[in-house]
């Protein structure tokens, strides 16, 4: 639980604590304010935790803008006790389970700079800040989030975006690593779109009930690339008879939302996947009664939606709303076996472009021939493979990558063949950003021509493609295909 930093690949989707570098320092409520303000001196530290004696657990956080507003300020005594002048309604506490990611978005959120990581008990493990992981981001990152997080209108926003845009293409061009890059992507995109709606929420006055912004599809999967449109909703906490009511009131703002968005970038979603679509503006039971409407259907709509509906987060809001929605949809799942059975049927009806004779084949596609769509035929098949194992075996993982992992360690995908998916994954992810870094045609974003790939490429590109190919040969395994 404590393997320093250094020893381990850290990145946005490690557990906090893998991030904690060392032991926090930590005060009890006996402790005066003058050996507080010491031991943060000697440590070189901007905050030191108030901890309950016996059992370990926090209690308060002093930091150095605490010793700046409520001491320096206000002239206080140096021997009263800390605990005086600690702040406790700004203790943010996460579980050292939960993900870096997490941890950015609370903050964020929240508007703090630090998050307290305790264990299953609630004793304190250590201490995670923005400065943590501002050094996980490619450069120029803690740079953005700033400007996000300074910003106060939504120009300020478009201009951000249109930073994030910059920087992703310049990475990519650098060549950047796929998996670094889409994460990078997608906390950027998240930081802007809380901030969006922190500003967007002052100007409505919203029901009193608890409510979160949730993000669907390859954004609930953090796989966002360079062009991406909006997939979200809305679940609120109502009784039945108050939820037209609420859904009534949240509707423009989630409009507004919307609209705002589209400014900063992410067009307005085609198939109407969006929270100002009364449809996806519901109530957690609401929600339950929609997705068991699907799990009883195989229709290929239902397919569609489970796609679509069943990789998502929460942005922003009451995140135990979102958590209930998916242990719902976790108790009910493996239960629909016929549901799962349709699923991977028809994840198996698109095939690797793998020919014959020839390496590859190729779509019917009269506008690009003689090209392969690396999203349809090749991060596709990954993702619905993935989507399927995660949800006939309980993962909660949305990402592809981390439900893929989290199937090894389960034992339904090898331990020796879980690197090699990944890596495929994320190569087929690196070409999509190259095409759409390159600022291709709108129906060229995501397509290659393998005979204006370099050798090298051509061949890694066909061993994705067989790997992809291993994968499905798994879910023809599990359900006899």
């Amino acid at each position: 639980m404590s393997t320093p930093a250094s020893s381990v690949r850290v990145n946005l989707h490690s557990q906090l604590a893998a991030l904690i570098r060392r032991k926090p320092i930590t005060a009890t409520p006996e402790t005066t304010l003058r050996e507080a303000v010491q031991a943060m001196a000697e440590h070189r530290v901007g905050s030191i935790i108030v901890v309950e004696p016996e059992s370990g657990k926090p209690i308060g956080i002093f930091t150095l803008r605490d010793l700046l507003h409520r001491v320096a300020a206000k002239s206080c005594d140096l021997d009263q006790l800390v605990m005086a002048v600690m702040s406790d309604s700004g203790l943010l506490m996460l579980n050292w389970r939960a993900t870096v990611y997490q941890a950015a978005l609370v903050m964020a959120r929240n508007g703090v700079h630090h998050v307290i990581v305790v264990d299953a008990t609630g004793k304190l493990v250590g201490i995670v800040s923005q400065e943590d992981i501002y050094e996980l981001q490619s450069g120029g990152g803690k740079a953005i989030s700033g400007a996000i997080r300074g910003a106060r209108d939504l120009d300020g926003l478009v201009a951000a975006a249109e930073d994030i845009r910059r920087l992703a293409v310049r990475t990519v061009a650098e060549g950047g690593a796929a998996e670094a890059l889409t994460q990078l992507i997608s906390s950027l995109n998240d930081h802007l779109t809380v901030r969006l709606i922190e500003l967007t929420r002052q100007e409505f006055e919203l029901p009193r009930v608890p409510w979160a912004w949730l993000a669907f599809g390859s954004e609930g999967r953090y796989e966002q690339t360079l062009s991406t449109d909006q997939d979200n909703g809305i679940v609120f906490a109502a009784p039945e008879a108050a939820a037209e009511d609420v859904r009534r009131a949240l509707l423009p703002f989630a409009a507004e939302v919307n609209r705002r968005l589209d400014a900063c970038g992410f067009p307005l979603c085609k198939g109407n996947v969006m929270a100002s679509n009364p449809e996806l503006c519901l109530a957690v039971e609401e929600w339950h009664q929609r997705y068991a409407g699907w799990l009883r259907s195989t229709t290929p709509q239902a397919l569609l939606n489970a796609t679509i509906y069943f990789d998502f987060r929460p942005l922003y809001g009451d995140e135990t709303l979102a958590d209930e929605l998916g242990d719902w949809l976790r108790r009910n799942i493996p239960s629909a076996t016929l549901f799962l059975r349709f699923m991977a049927e028809n994840a198996l009806r698109t095939r690797p472009p793998l020919g014959m004779i020839r390496d590859f084949s190729f779509d019917d596609s009269a506008d690009f021939p003689h090209t392969i769509d690396l999203k349809a035929f090749g991060t596709r098949l990954f993702v619905d493979a993935a989507r399927i194992l995660a949800l006939a075996n309980g993962i909660a993982e949305t990402s592809t990558p981390e439900r893929l992992r989290a199937a090894a360690a389960l034992g339904k995908v090898g331990r020796d063949d879980v690197s090699a998916l990944i890596d495929s994954f994320f190569f087929l992810q690196q070409m999509r950003l190259r095409q759409q870094q390159e600022g291709t045609p709108l129906g060229l974003a995501n397509r290659v021509d393998p005979e204006r790939l370099n050798e090298l490429d051509r061949l890694v590109l066909k061993e994705a493609f067989k790997q992809a190919k291993k994968l499905q040969g798994r879910l023809q395994l599990d359900y006899r295909l």
